[in-house]
């Protein structure tokens, strides 16, 4: 039996290999896992959520430079290499975008950056706010002026869109984990139950099934979010409480298909216990579907918070979520400026599409009646 299982896995192994699509989406969804898992390693902007703000430079184009003034704020202590990288750096410096700066009589005198050359004023800042007393003007630009890219530009508050963009594919894959799991959990459990015993508590969960299926997937969330509250974790729960009932159909139907096969029979003439024979024998010979399922559930808890965070009941700010960067910027596309709404937009039908073509390729690859 241990042979079979093994060769019928290699089996599946090699068929999903032969499948380009489903491994190209295999492969992108792993490299946008561990951006997401590293994202403030890779941004830009390593400040908590990206939330660095600069005004005067909001709406700008891919690949905008400018220089950046950098006022040192309070030294914050206790943040250490692992909170830095998975959280973000608590940022209490001041950057400011300037045209141009001098050094006089102990001050810093600087042009912000504006696009009206008429309203550029000069402004001064005491080299003491710096730590400093004296200073050259070539040390100076080397320790508090830098030079900034936006490679994707800013977006209407002149936070970076990429360091935003990074580290909001982070409420992707958690919405998307903490989701199926969720929906496994529950799914798998009521399903397997329901289907091995039959009778009337077979009935029963088939009507909570019926009852859920029956109500409209974003109007239960919503439902759910405004009972719970607004919220991260809040629309993690209630996403994953909605998706659980087509886990439970395809469960429930397998367990009915297998449940009078010969080793279940044989197992309950050796006197093993129900949930012994359900969880032990029965469940690991009918996991191909769920798994394809959960796939396919992956890509719908994406759209389902996607669609949260653009109604303003998703992720609450400044947490970074595409669909809610698609929510702030949607009027700009008549604006000239329509790439702050398609880069989110993108980036979310890449990843729902990832996970579509894989689960495409886990279930004929999973298919043992397929042709090999």
């Amino acid at each position: 039996m241990a042979e079979n299982a093994s060769s019928l896995t290699h089996l599946a192994l090699r068929k999903f290999k032969r499948n380009f699509w489903g491994v190209l989406s295999f492969v992108y969804i792993v490299f946008c896992g561990l951006v997401a898992l590293f994202a403030y390693l890779i941004a830009p902007d390593h400040s908590r959520n990206a939330n660095q703000m600069h005004l005067a430079i909001h709406s700008k184009k891919p690949g905008f430079t400018v220089k950046m003034l950098t006022v040192p704020g309070p030294e914050v202590t206790g943040q250490s290499f692992l909170s830095t990288a998975f959280t973000g750096k608590i940022n209490t410096d001041s950057e400011i975008p300037i045209t141009s700066f001098e050094i006089s009589n102990h001050e810093v005198e600087y042009i912000p950056y504006s696009e009206d050359a008429s309203l550029e004023l000069t402004k001064a800042i005491p080299l003491e706010d710096f730590g400093v007393s004296a200073i050259t003007t070539g040390d100076f630009e080397v320790q508090f002026i830098t030079e900034k890219t936006f490679l994707l530009g800013t977006d209407k508050y002149g936070r970076d869109l990429l360091s935003r963009m990074l580290i909001g594919a982070r409420i992707s894959f958690s919405i998307g984990f903490i989701a199926v799991l969720i929906s496994l959990i529950i799914g798998v459990f009521l399903g397997a139950v329901g289907g091995y015993y039959g009778g009337k508590l077979d009935a029963f969960i088939m009507w909570i099934i019926n009852v859920t299926w029956s109500i409209p997937t974003l109007l239960l969330v919503i439902a759910i979010t405004l009972a719970l509250g607004k919220g991260f974790w809040q629309v993690f729960i209630a996403v994953g409480l909605t998706m659980w009932v087509e886990v439970a159909r395809v469960v429930r139907g397998q367990v009915l298909s297998v449940k009078e096969a010969q080793y279940v029979t044989a197992a309950r003439a050796l006197g093993y216990k129900d949930m012994r024979i359900l969880f032990k024998h029965i469940l690991p010979n009918i996991l191909a579907p769920v798994i394809v399922i959960s796939a396919a559930n992956f890509a719908s808890a994406i759209l389902i918070e996607s669609g949260l965070s653009f109604l303003g009941i998703g992720a609450q700010p400044p947490v970074p979520s595409w669909g809610a960067m698609i929510k702030d910027h949607y009027s700009y596309i008549i604006l000239g400026k329509a790439y702050l709404a398609i880069i989110p937009g993108l980036a979310i039908m890449s990843l729902v599409m990832a996970f579509m073509l894989m689960g495409n390729a886990l279930r004929d690859a999973l298919d043992v009646k397929g042709v090999n």
